[in-house]
């Protein structure tokens, strides 16, 4: 609570005293918590009177009944000018804040129905209160089980914000991974007589901000990964409903034990379309991490001369500058190598990014991290992402989440796209090589390629992002990520043809317009995934539309003159193509009778494909 200036702490308890401050200075408040912060063996009761505002005090929990002033009882929302000391303290716990915070020892918060023997903790038991009934705007645990798993989940189906205790103390778990691992570094570098004992200690010290600074990212990182997670609950709890299930079998996932929702919960979440709550997802998330950690420990990516440059990443400078070769024999090297892709993965794919990816392709999670790496890589997606976080405070986080999420949606489909059409074995340094510079070069060059009708309507996205607080170079990226999709294609056809990718594009653009390919691409990406095989169906008619694009590009360009606008050269091969009339006919009468689902899309992609060699 020194951390902030601005902190205005109504409240707090502890087995000795209950502290009120109905209307707290947040300057002096702050000098004065610092102040006993530093006074060894202080309590509440050598907090200054005079700093208390009109109406509060601190009270000993001794006391039969402790007197409350109108100030307090608005406050803490209490309705009677007297409490008992278990009295009071209940009532702080339900009191209409923005942050209730655990920083102690003690489970103060329960399900209401669960038994307090439930919760574990007898010496709170008088004074526990339930989930439902709080009513701050979000609860923080800085201490372990301030609240049970089912008190966290019951609080959050009623609208408050809260992790579990293991998100919010995942930054000292981190920190002391990192003091462990740095110092088997420097004392194998101490044993080999390249440092002293008393230069590792002064490096130690000097490393501290840039510790700090790395805890810092992966925990918000983490919280990010989470915010994806519970934005997307509703539509991914089929998935998430597999998920839990492949853990049950993988992992011996016990869900009453975890306080995950049992089947008939969730087809009752599903009739009022909710989804997995966030202190729900956290222990997915940390399953999933723990599921694909074994699996990438247990293959040659920790050996990849691509990822395990996670390694460098992991140690603050200067350890990588100076100490390069000893950091490559760490001997826990492969598990930080590990547990960093893992990270990135989850980070950047989603919680069942890597199931997903499994269950649709078959592909063995060595291959899904390798997929993911060429992917964020291949479209600059760090940098982007970077651009994203340093909008906080700056636009309303919803936006941020939408601007992630469409970056997430690239990444996965750019994935599963290299899953399908490149090696098993992916080289990730010369897959990144060979579709980067091309899908850079449509970035900069896709507004001007675009047909009109095709044009507007990522313009109007952008603007809509502008309004909402976006920069304007970057609402303009974002919205073009949908259409970035098609850079592996036109790379690939620009490959094998030997022609500029800008060109490529142009034509590729072209006949997505001129036959209405980006309109029943829409179309099909809009269908519903409320189950598995519904979200396979969709994803293998989407697959096939954009393989037959990439064809009918490849067909297009291969026999094209020399000199030909694109635009032209798509028109007179439309007209040329004697299976043109039927398949537009098809389409216009699939768009004007606006039924589109499972048994008209198909057909319309059926008539598109009969245009390849028509």
């Amino acid at each position: 609570m020194l951390l902030s200036p601005h902190i205005r702490l109504v409240g707090a308890f502890n087995h000795r005293h209950v502290f009120i401050d109905p209307d707290p200075d947040p300057e002096r408040s702050f000098e004065e918590r610092k102040r006993l912060f530093e006074l060894p063996g202080s309590s509440w009761d050598d907090y200054d009177r005079d700093a208390i505002s009109a109406g509060g005090g601190v009270y000993e929990r001794s006391a039969k009944s402790i007197p409350l002033s109108e100030e307090a009882r608005a406050a803490i929302g209490i309705e009677d000018d007297a409490a008992k000391p278990n009295e009071l303290i209940q009532a702080l716990l339900r009191s209409p804040v923005d942050l209730l915070w655990n920083g102690g020892i003690g489970t103060y918060v329960k399900a209401s129905w669960e038994t307090h023997a439930d919760a574990g903790d007898k010496a709170n038991d008088a004074v526990r209160v339930n989930g439902r009934e709080l009513r701050a705007q979000v609860v923080g645990e800085g201490g372990n089980l301030g609240v049970t798993q089912a008190g966290r989940v019951e609080y959050a189906l009623e609208g408050g914000r809260v992790n579990t205790d293991a998100i919010d103390n995942s930054g000292g778990v981190d920190c002391s991974d990192r003091e462990v691992n740095i110092k088997i570094l420097l004392d194998a570098v101490v044993g080999a007589g390249d440092l002293t004992a008393k230069q590792r200690n002064a490096l130690l010290v000097e490393m501290t901000d840039d510790v700090a600074a790395l805890v810092l990212q992966d925990n918000y990182e983490q919280a990010e990964t989470l915010s994806l997670a519970e934005a997307n609950a509703s539509s991914m709890f089929d998935v998430h409903e597999r998920f839990l299930r492949f853990l049950e079998t993988r992992r011996n996932l016990n869900r009453e034990l975890e306080a995950l929702p049992s089947e008939e919960t969730i087809a009752e979440r599903k009739r009022e379309h909710g989804g997995l709550t966030r202190p729900e997802v956290a222990v997915l998330l940390a399953y999933s991490k723990i599921d694909l950690y074994e699996a990438l420990l247990d293959s040659d990516v920790p050996e990849d001369p691509y990822l395990s440059a996670e390694l460098e990443r992991y140690f603050p400078p200067p350890l990588p500058e100076r100490f390069g070769e000893q950091m490559r024999a760490h001997r826990l090297g492969r598990q930080i190598v590990a547990t960093q892709v893992v990270n990135n993965v989850l980070h950047g794919g989603g919680t069942t990014f890597a199931f997903r990816l499994h269950e649709e392709t078959g592909a063995p999670a060595s291959q899904i991290a390798r997929a993911y790496a060429c992917a964020r890589e291949i479209f600059e997606m760090r940098p982007l992402w970077k651009e994203i976080e340093a909008l906080d405070t700056r636009c309303d986080s919803s936006v941020q989440i939408t601007l992630l999420l469409e970056g997430r949606r690239l990444v996965e489909r750019a994935s599963r796209w290299l899953l399908g059409n490149r090696p098993r074995q992916l080289d990730i340094a010369s897959t990144v090589r060979h579709f980067r510079p091309g899908a850079m070069a449509l970035y900069a060059s896709i507004t001007r390629l675009l047909a009109p009708e095709d044009a507007e309507p990522l313009a109007r996205r952008a603007d809509e992002l502008r309004e909402r607080g976006v920069p304007e170079d970057l609402a303009t990226r974002v919205a073009a990520l949908p259409i970035m999709f098609s850079a592996l294609d036109i790379v690939n056809v620009a490959d094998d043809l030997g022609l500029e990718v800008e060109r490529v594009a142009a034509v590729h653009f072209r006949l997505g317009s001129r036959l209405g390919l980006h309109w029943l691409r829409d179309q099909i990406v809009a269908l519903p995934r409320d189950d598995r095989w519904r979200a396979r169906a969709r994803a293998a008619l989407r697959d096939d539309l954009y393989a037959i694009h990439r064809e009918l590009t490849c067909e297009v360009l291969r026999t094209a003159p020399a000199g030909i606008e694109p635009d032209d050269l798509v028109d007179s091969w439309i007209e040329a193509n004697p299976a043109s009339p039927r398949t537009l006919q098809t389409i216009g009468d699939i768009r004007s009778g606006q039924s589109y689902d499972l048994t008209t899309l198909p057909v319309a992609v059926r008539e598109v494909r009969n245009l390849i060699g028509g």
